[in-house]
């Protein structure tokens, strides 16, 4: 596990944080005293906003320059910028190290909250890979990291018509800024556009995936699993270097029912809330089973009726039903340990969408006062991401046999898309979508990015209806740059 406090001495490289960072690796639990605190500590100041508009981007237009981070829905969240901490952790373990550094931190640090609402005081963005292994090669890559916390320098927030800003600063750190100093450090660079973007295919063709599909109905007719969670990429390179806050503004101003994020690269409106933990309660929502609309974002409307027979549909689909069954199933089951009660509907509703509609479930529970084994503390809301993750709607049932099928057949790195994404605050409340509708932006050449889709295969799947439902879940991320499928 690697933490990097930035701050130490100015860089004037382009599109950096103005601070360049330095890495402290964490001592080994056999010279560190159990539980002894480590690392470097920090100061958070939070103080209330009286001057930021309404509007679904308000949070967005905040953000100074490209390197956005963000998580926001309907105009509330949190959106941060600069880099105090980074945690990367690698493999199998990336939660639980991601998460006990996080404590680390907390421990040691100093909070001066004038606001105390979720997302005010310490808060970390975070993003972690789908798979604990990259597909074809079993053993970890020790130089890449599967997963990230970052704790901004500074965020933004809004709930329910209150907004508020919070500052960090590294204590004992003299040449890092702090107060006005530390906002001036990031003075504000005006949006860009994309330009001409050009889309090609991926690791597996549009012409070939369907072949990928039908392999995953064989296996399930077979009996080797019930469903599998099969994913394609489309690869787009923009004519300039890409502005996430661009692309963030046209996900949020569309897609204002989704969550549009942003974390190291990984951005996306994702539809479906992995997690929400708040004050000791916990909600899900669980999305499988998908029709297309006939129109899109650029036309968003639709004579009512259409959109009444398409969810009628949907509804009655004995395929899609199934699929969500899967989906809501082990997403309670994963839950249940940690709720003292909870509440699964019995029947999915219609979420309506730009873009698709979805059958969709919210699955919600009280949590326990404490969990067997975890001493007086609570899970964390990334704790419980990571025991929902993967749920059979990113990955399939029975989980091993899905992934293990993945693995073999998809031909295609996922890296952290259908991955948890979101925030914990230092209460360990959050939220966490799973990394749908989502892009990365290549980390070496900010004018490429991968475009992701995946499609829940059942028994009753068909290969070419399952293509189309990719290229409509495509479709957020091609508006977002303001390409066409070609």
């Amino acid at each position: 596990m690697i933490v990097s406090p930035a701050g130490r001495t100015p860089d004037a490289a382009a599109g950096a944080d103005p601070y360049a960072t330095w890495t402290a690796v964490a001592p080994p639990a056999p010279d560190r005293p159990p539980g002894a605190p480590w690392g470097p500590q920090l100061v958070v100041r939070t103080v209330a906003l009286d001057d930021l508009p309404d509007g679904p981007t308000a949070l967005i237009d905040r953000l100074p320059d490209t390197n956005a981070l963000a998580w926001v829905r309907h105009g509330d969240g949190l959106v941060g910028w600069g880099e105090a901490l980074r945690f990367e952790t690698f493999g199998p373990g990336r939660f639980a190290d991601a998460d006990g550094a996080w404590r680390q931190v907390l421990d040691r640090a100093v909070v001066h909250d004038d606001v105390a609402l979720p997302g005010s005081g310490l808060v970390a963005f975070g993003s972690f890979a789908f798979d604990d292994v990259t597909p074809g090669d079993e053993s970890e890559d020790p130089a890449r990291a599967s997963g990230v916390l970052i704790v901004p320098r500074v965020v933004v927030g809004r709930r329910g018509g209150h907004a508020w800003m919070t500052t960090i600063s590294l204590v004992g750190d003299r040449s890092a800024p702090v107060g006005e100093d530390l906002l001036s450090a990031y003075p504000y660079q005006p949006v860009t556009e994309p330009g001409t973007v050009v889309l090609a295919d991926g690791a597996v063709g549009a012409a070939d995936w369907p072949a990928v599909v039908a392999e995953g109905i064989a296996r399930i007719q077979t009996g080797e699993l019930d469903k599998v969670v099969l994913a394609r990429d489309v690869v787009a390179t923009a004519e300039h270097p890409l502005d996430t806050r661009h692309l963030l503004g046209r996900l949020a101003s569309t897609y204002d029912a989704c969550w549009a994020f942003s974390v190291d690269g990984m951005v996306g409106a994702t539809p479906e809330l992995l997690v929400r933990s708040e004050k000791g309660l916990v909600a899900s929502r669980v999305l499988a089973g998908t029709i297309r609309r006939e129109h899109g974002p650029d036309a968003p409307t639709a004579p009512a009726d259409a959109d009444l027979l398409h969810a009628a549909q949907l509804a009655r689909s004995s395929k899609d039903l199934e699929e969500h069954e899967f989906a809501v199933r082990s997403v309670a089951a994963a839950l249940e340990p940690f709720c003292s009660s909870m509440n699964v509907p019995e029947a999915p509703f219609v979420l309506h969408l730009p873009n698709v509609m979805h059958l969709a479930t919210d699955v919600t529970g009280v949590l326990t006062d404490q969990i067997a084994g975890s001493g007086p503390r609570p899970p964390s809301s990334l704790s419980l991401a990571a025991a929902l993750h993967p749920s059979a709607a990113v990955c399939g049932t029975p989980t091993n046999v899905a992934r293990s099928l993945i693995r073999e057949i998809e031909g295609l790195d996922r890296a952290r898309y259908a991955g948890p994404v979101g925030w914990v605050g230092a209460d360990g409340d959050g939220e966490w979508g799973i990394a749908l509708r989502s892009a990365e932006i290549s980390p070496t050449d900010r004018h490429h990015i991968r475009l992701f889709a995946g499609c829940g295969i059942v028994a009753a799947s068909d290969p070419q209806a399952e293509l189309a439902e990719s290229e409509a879940k495509l479709e957020p991320m091609r508006y977002a740059l303001g390409a066409t499928p070609t």
